[in-house]
């Protein structure tokens, strides 16, 4: 869960406020369910698997095992992934769903220019290992030579700007890095939220992250070595001569980047990366690359302002533009041109990238599935289209009450929670009533789908595809500069398991996947959906109300809306919990980032506590019935942590750990520590390793 921003783990979007939940009858929609003949729950006889529980572990000394101990001994990840849990498990049966809609479109014989005859020839064209072998490198050839041709710094600036996409979505941790020189987000100004912003961030490294080219230890020495080698032999594939030299070269010019980079926390900072920069100042604050020739090639010359996220990283990286040798930066493209074009290209290139991108940067054992691969590409290029007929046939238009109910409650215990605050001024409630009345709130699908018309897909051309539809998405988003807003656009397709919280339009959005057991099951009982789904709604509700979120009013406006007592209490417990998190030691060599993760750790602590008032409140005045010994709130509990049953290879633990916004599962279902109803539920006692004190548990909403 995290922001457009905050995605889990991360399309019009349906209007919310605190008293227009009604609105939500008509979105929130599952499986139809007959009261008469309910079906019973997927997991268990009320909707957690209590098999996969090992109660021989107390509750207080480790809640994560005690709810998924079971689990977590038998289940094995797949070899063709470097984690497995519950959101992958949706995403496989999403994918598994998927493919059956596009090889029905595949085979439907649409007109010619349909989106259905769209989607069946991306697929059937990525499929077609064999056309594509017999082409061999000829598709990206003319690419290489283009490369090749540069002479001039003038020109090399052009070619960069010409692979600049709007690939980046800049308050989500995980997704602020690119392996082009630069990336895009057009999204609201933090200053005026009515209008679009251009926002150019750092990019140019191939590894995930800063530190991966910096730390001087064993693992990432191994793992720079490597890549030099991966990149030698993509380029020897390639047929590119002294591959070897160049590969050194290449590993050394990002590293020099890499020096240049703001870390992930900086990143974060909003305060930090508002910085409009006029168009006509960038040569001069940051010298070295062409922009005039590069913002021609990008299609930006007409933009007359930039946010500029990460100044001295955009200011070092140009000068390494104008002082690195024109050769060097060819082979840089030369490389990135064939990594990028290697899932389309024969079957040496993508076993190739797979033993460095999959094998050594995320434990995976095992390339997946050409089908599973196909449909990921289909769904880059043409999510919404897909995403259309996953809501015909998967998500069918019966209104449910109960999540009508379940959204109204956690929206309404969140206000009850502001009012009963005890260190806020009435000043600052006001204001964050005031925001909580502009929530929007999107649930299922877009009320209104994307226009493919334009994008050109041809039978046979699998690269081909995949340029044109990268291309597409990219001139859609430069499209948006200069006019109004459309805020309701939504983020995600549909058949995505995921949720999102955008803070400059102050809305969430839950696409129809995840609405799926174990977060949302019909005939479950309310109390795990509660802590299950309800959870992750009040998660995303707090993502406005978070380290980052909290910078923002309720219009979206990067601005401060509280008194400055407020302001220092709420960063005295966010303090608290940096200190908590950063406590927690995944790996022998590492811990969690506190400070990373304190916007996901606030919105789990504080969603946590919604949610389960939500659930008290829809209980009206009546006792929630013990079924097989649990508490109403015990249920409640137990449906929280296993959402967070996960399992992680160690590459891709440490990655995660080292760029992720999110703590791993295990961290995220062990904030209950923090909620004075769980000790109550499960008896914590002091001695305990979750145990806190009252003083000592962390309470911000």
């Amino acid at each position: 869960m995290t922001s457009q921003n905050r995605r889990i783990p991360g399309a019009a979007r349906v209007v919310l406020t605190a008293s227009a939940s009604a609105l939500l009858a008509a979105c929130v929609t599952s499986a139809p369910m007959d009261k008469k003949a309910a079906a019973p729950p997927t997991h268990g006889s009320f909707g957690v698997d209590t098999a996969g529980m090992n109660t021989a572990v107390a509750p207080g000394d480790n809640f994560y095992r005690y709810v998924n101990g079971t689990w977590l001994e038998k289940a094995e990840i797949p070899a063709d992934r470097s984690s497995y849990g519950m959101f992958t498990k949706l995403a496989e049966e999403a994918s598994r769903r998927t493919r059956g809609l596009i090889e029905e479109a595949a085979s439907a014989n649409a007109p010619a220019g349909s989106e259905v005859r769209k989607l069946g020839d991306l697929f059937a064209s990525f499929m077609d290992e064999a056309g594509i072998e017999a082409k061999g490198l000829a598709p990206l050839q003319p690419e290489l030579e283009r490369i090749a041709a540069i002479t001039t710094r003038k020109e090399l600036s052009a070619a960069l700007g010409d692979t600049l996409r709007a690939d980046v979505d800049a308050l989500n941790t995980a997704d602020v890095s690119t392996d082009r020189l630069l990336g895009l987000w057009v999204t609201e100004d933090l200053n005026d939220p009515s209008r679009y912003a251009a926002y150019l961030l750092q990019g140019g490294l191939g590894l995930p992250d800063r530190d991966y080219y910096l730390v001087d230890n064993a693992r990432f020495t191994e793992v720079r070595q490597k890549y030099q080698q991966h990149i030698a032999a993509m380029l020897g594939l390639a047929g590119i001569s002294d591959a070897e030299a160049r590969a050194k070269r290449i590993v050394e010019l990002e590293r020099e980047i890499a020096r240049v980079h703001w870390n992930q926390v900086d990143t974060q900072d909003v305060a930090k990366v508002n910085n409009p920069w006029p168009r006509s100042e960038l040569a001069t604050r940051a010298p070295g690359l062409d922009w005039d020739a590069y913002l021609e090639a990008a299609g930006l010359a007409q933009q007359k302002e930039f946010i500029i996220w990460q100044p001295s990283a955009l200011t070092g990286i140009s000068k390494l533009v104008g002082s690195e040798p024109v050769q060097t930066w060819k082979d840089y493209l030369t490389f990135h041109a064939i990594e990028r074009a290697a899932p389309f290209l024969p079957k040496a290139f993508v076993d190739e990238s797979f033993a460095f991108t999959g094998r050594v940067l995320t434990g995976a054992q095992q390339l997946s599935e050409r089908w599973k691969r196909g449909v990921g590409v289909t769904s880059f290029a043409m999510g919404e289209a897909i995403g259309k007929l996953y809501v015909e046939k998967y998500f069918p238009p019966e209104a449910k009450a109960e999540a009508d109910k379940m959204v109204r409650n956690i929206v309404k215990a969140f206000g009850q929670r502001i009012d009963s605050l005890a260190w806020m001024s009435p000043e600052t409630k006001a204001r964050a009533k005031e925001k909580l009345g502009t929530l929007q709130v999107g649930i299922g699908h877009p009320a209104k789908w994307r226009d493919y018309s334009g994008l050109e897909i041809v039978r046979g051309d699998a690269y081909g595809n995949a340029e044109r539809a990268s291309r597409f998405e990219y001139r859609r988003n430069l499209a948006k500069l200069g006019k109004p807003v459309d805020r309701s656009e939504w983020f995600m397709p549909p058949q995505l398991v995921n949720a999102l919280n955008s803070p400059q339009q102050n809305s969430i959005i839950f696409p129809a996947a995840i609405l799926q057991p174990p977060f949302f099951d019909p005939n479950a009982d309310p109390a795990v959906n509660y802590g299950g789904i309800g959870s992750v709604i009040g998660h995303e509700i707090v993502h406005s109300f978070d380290d980052v979120g909290a910078q923002f009013d309720a219009r979206g406006k990067l601005a401060n809306w509280w008194t400055k007592e407020d302001a220092e209490k709420f960063k005295a417990a966010s303090q608290a919990l940096v200190a908590q998190y950063n406590a927690y030691r995944p790996l022998p060599d590492l811990t969690v980032n506190g400070e990373l993760t304190l916007g996901e750790n606030i919105a789990d602590i504080a969603g946590v506590a919604i949610a389960l008032d939500g659930y008290r409140l829809s209980l009206g005045d009546k006792p929630a019935p013990v079924l097989e010994g649990f508490s109403g709130d015990q249920r409640f509990f137990l449906g929280f942590g296993q959402i967070w049953r996960n399992k992680y290879r160690e590459p891709y633990l440490r990655r995660i750990l080292m760029t992720d916004g999110h703590s791993p599962g295990e961290y995220r279902a062990s904030t209950v520590r923090n909620i004075d109803a769980w000790y109550q539920s499960f008896g914590a006692t002091p001695g305990q390793t979750l145990y806190l004190t009252p003083e000592q548990r962390v309470r911000i909403w």
